[in-house]
């Protein structure tokens, strides 16, 4: 009988609480260098939400086109987000480092504060042998996490800290800035990994990035 995705733990990258800041900062500085400040014509809505008018829009794409020297007020749109993710994707993540900041939950000091349980893994594209494998991992890290926690005994904790599998999943609430979308996304939007892919269909979500971010031509 084949597992149910429920059994397998259905997880493979979550985005939560994204929030996007000083756009319209961002574009009023855009057009400091011609003091162009005169022809803007984004506003805010009745809803507080920032609208980029056709000329600031039009000024924006160019910019974007014009290269990394011309587009330094997508440096200054940010995005903050939690983002739950297994271990090996966070490895790829980690790259990206200038204009990245991310708090990280700890897996140092509160690893043995719950019980393991598989819908902590991503294990949603492994096959049934693999599951059963990987169900026997589960029980021998709760079996440490409670020795652990009768012992206080470090040595039991390397052996939780080092037996970890990758596929577990960590939350970071990250900030970055719409630059460092566009590298993101113009080299990982092919990737291998489906991670990915839901990531960078996170990014195609975010206000203005079709013309500003993605930036395909027509």
């Amino acid at each position: 009988m084949t597992l149910t995705q429920v059994e397998k733990g259905e997880f493979m990258l979550k985005t939560e609480r994204a929030e996007v800041m000083n756009f319209h900062n961002a574009v009023r500085g855009a057009r400091n260098p011609l003091n162009s400040w005169d022809r803007s014509d984004s506003y805010f809505d009745e809803n507080g939400k920032f609208i980029l008018g056709e000329n600031d829009l039009s000024l924006a794409i160019r910019l974007r086109k014009a290269g990394s020297d011309h587009r330094k007020f997508m440096r200054q749109i940010f995005v903050t987000v939690d983002i739950t993710a297994p271990l090996y994707w966070w490895k790829e993540f980690d790259t990206y480092k200038v204009g990245t900041v991310a708090n990280s939950t700890s897996t140092m000091h509160k690893i043995t504060s719950a019980p393991f349980d598989i819908s902590q893994f991503s294990c949603d594209k492994m096959d049934d042998p693999t599951i059963e494998c990987m169900k026997k991992i589960i029980e021998y890290l709760e079996i440490l996490r409670q020795k652990y926690i009768d012992t206080k005994n470090k040595q039991v904790w390397y052996d939780i800290i080092q037996l970890l599998p990758s596929s577990y999943n960590q939350m970071r609430t990250c900030t970055m800035n719409y630059e460092n979308l566009i590298a993101i996304y113009n080299s990982r939007h092919n990737h291998k990994l489906d991670e990915w892919h839901v990531f960078c269909d996170f990014i195609r979500k975010l206000p203005y990035a079709e013309e500003i971010i993605i930036c395909e031509e027509q």
